[in-house]
């Protein structure tokens, strides 16, 4: 299988934990960034392999930024997406900004780069890609509806993608995750922290290397019969 991958959003928390985890493995990863490039130099630094890292930027909420980075990236077989940020907010009170911008970076840009990498993948008869959803996208959220709302676009659009990209030997999958250990969830109260991990059966939030490790599984050959696959990742949340 072609190791070379595209990881969006590679400067998070999970993104970056999904990056190391892959080069260790031996993957060529292309390491998307929109501001912190810094962090991602950080990492080829850590790893002193400059080829097996390769900086590419892009505004995921922009057409114009996508399709630069687009034309930067050589024979690329698997992509992981990782990027996009939650919003909290009463619908009524979401503007068409925030709407937009969800709307771009969780769902249609994602799927923009996605239709642009697929006629390599069919031709080469392998690939695999993955999205890093949300346990609101299978249950759904109050005060998080649209975030709620992409989640679950995605894990339609890779059920759907996975059925069309069997034929070629091409696999869709998601990876779910309930409550993660991450920047997202630092700004919690610690109370919020306690009810939060008090209602999860394992007891408390996953890592990021657990849901990274849930990735690399499911690009991997072990997972080669898998496609249009939610894998949840949740320590036993709502299950």
């Amino acid at each position: 299988m072609n190791n070379r991958v595209l990881v969006l959003g590679a400067s998070g928390d999970i993104g970056m934990a999904v990056v190391k985890k892959l080069v260790r493995e031996g993957w060529c990863v292309y390491a998307h960034y929109h501001k912190n490039e810094q962090r991602v130099t950080a990492a080829i630094e850590e790893f002193g392999k400059p080829d097996d890292i390769i900086p590419v930027q892009a505004d995921l909420s922009s057409s114009q930024s996508v399709d630069k980075m687009l034309k930067q990236l050589t024979d690329v077989h698997s992509i992981v997406h990782a990027g996009g940020k939650t919003y909290e907010g009463l619908l009524e009170e979401t503007s068409d900004t925030v709407m937009e911008e969800l709307w771009a970076t969780h769902v249609y840009q994602p799927a923009r780069i996605v239709r642009a990498l697929i006629p390599g993948m069919r031709r080469s008869k392998t690939g695999s890609i993955v999205f890093i959803s949300s346990i609101w996208g299978e249950t759904g959220a109050s005060y998080e509806v649209l975030y709620s709302a992409v989640k679950g676009a995605q894990q339609s659009f890779v059920k759907a993608l996975g059925k069309e990209l069997a034929p070629s030997n091409v696999r869709v999958n998601a990876v779910s995750p309930g409550a993660v250990n991450t920047s997202m969830t630092a700004h919690y109260s610690e109370l919020d922290r306690l009810s939060i991990e008090d209602g999860i059966p394992m007891g408390r939030m996953a890592l990021t290397d657990e849901i990274a490790g849930a990735v690399v599984f499911l690009l991997g050959n072990d997972a080669s019969y898998i496609t249009s696959h939610v894998l949840s990742v949740n320590g036993g949340w709502h299950a």
